[in-house]
């Protein structure tokens, strides 16, 4: 099957709750995306309530969720936070940890050694039994129990590079907070009949097809990058795929020339076209899920004002699902800074409405 890429575009816009803002709560659009970046609390509650017809950025509506156990909220995805619904974060944490990329003398060499890992995944299980506790005391308690002194200071990095390896193998994730400090907790103490991890490869025939169902068509490489940087084993990542298609849960597709997968049950709904102008806040995982990297949703000359310095990804304005422009605000005053020539009169008026309401407060356009 031949498929555009702005079909492409429109499939995605449609699975991912941005064309009809069909979305209804936080951990469906959560379980639809595969997880929602978090990295910014507010970029997250914006990701969620534009996907939504009233929804707002402090409806406390994730918090809500996850103080229910229904969220988590712990490093997955590229080695960022992220709200994952409950019962798909085991599966997609189990393929995290199955690349152990702690395993590699270059992370040991910068971060900690096999054997001071293996010390701290023993002593987060005792420290973490039945206890939520801020990073102060984790930090305190792990190196207590593990006899590492030397790994206070990677411990309490605010970047959490020794951290994440324990949260991809589910052994602890970030807890309620505590006014406004950070708390970790186990998931079972969180998350009701927190099953574990299950085989990597298992976890893969439902992410997979979970990642194709909003993110797709894509390659097996981007699928990769996606997840964790590329970092899957190759032979592992073809068998996932290969594996797949061999039971008939996807099918192969060509778009502009590529092969791509799609869930085989997905095929028909990929003539329809895309939507046009949308306005999607910092982070969105509508672009994330692709990358900026991608040229058919970032034009290669303008991807350095979409993915900024130190990882920012700036708020989007879409055309038929390709970025064609970054906007912010500024107090009640929405600005746009389209790539090519200004936008058409009355062409935002509706985004601009749909963002007071995120936002709460009325913005006037500029730009």
């Amino acid at each position: 099957m031949n498929v555009t890429a702005g079909q492409v575009r429109a499939f995605r816009l449609r699975r991912q709750h941005v064309a009809l803002r069909d979305g209804t709560d936080p951990t469906a659009i959560a379980r639809r995306l595969v997880g929602v970046q978090a990295q910014v609390p507010s970029a997250a509650a914006q990701a969620v309530a534009v996907r939504t017809a009233d929804g707002t950025a402090d409806d406390g509506a994730a918090d809500a969720a996850l103080a229910a156990g229904a969220l988590v909220r712990t490093w997955s995805l590229r080695g960022t936070l992220h709200l994952l619904a409950a019962d798909q974060a085991p599966a997609v944490l189990a393929l995290l940890a199955a690349a152990r990329t702690w395993d590699r003398a270059s992370w040991q060499r910068e971060f900690a050694t096999a054997a001071q890992m293996a010390a701290l995944e023993a002593a987060v299980a005792e420290v973490l039994a039945d206890a939520v506790l801020t990073r102060e005391e984790l930090v305190a308690a792990l190196v207590t129990h593990s006899r590492e002194e030397g790994l206070a200071g990677a411990l309490g990095s605010g970047w959490g590079a020794v951290l994440k390896p324990l949260a991809w193998q589910g052994l602890l994730c970030h807890g309620p907070p505590a006014g406004s400090r950070v708390t970790f907790a186990h998931p079972r103490t969180l998350v009701p009949d927190w099953p574990g991890l299950p085989d990597p490869d298992e976890a893969a025939r439902e992410v997979v097809p979970a990642f194709l169902a909003a993110h797709g068509p894509a390659t097996a490489t981007a699928f990769d990058a996606w997840l964790l940087r590329g970092a899957t084993p190759k032979k592992r990542l073809r068998t996932w795929f290969a594996d797949l298609v061999a039971d008939g849960a996807l099918a192969e597709v060509t778009v502009e020339g590529e092969t791509r997968y799609a869930r085989a049950e997905d095929v028909d709904e990929l003539g329809a076209e895309a939507p046009g102008l949308r306005l999607l806040g910092p982070f969105d995982p509508y672009v994330l899920g692709a990358g900026t990297g991608d040229p058919d949703l970032v034009a290669t000359a303008h991807r350095g004002e979409v993915s900024r310095a130190a990882g920012w990804i700036a708020p989007v304005v879409l055309d038929a699902g390709r970025v064609v422009g970054t906007w912010r605000t500024d107090d009640d005053r929405l600005e746009v800074t389209p790539f090519g020539g200004p936008l058409p009169d009355g062409a935002l008026d509706e985004e601009r409405a749909v963002w007071s309401r995120i936002l709460g407060r009325p913005l006037t356009l500029r730009g």
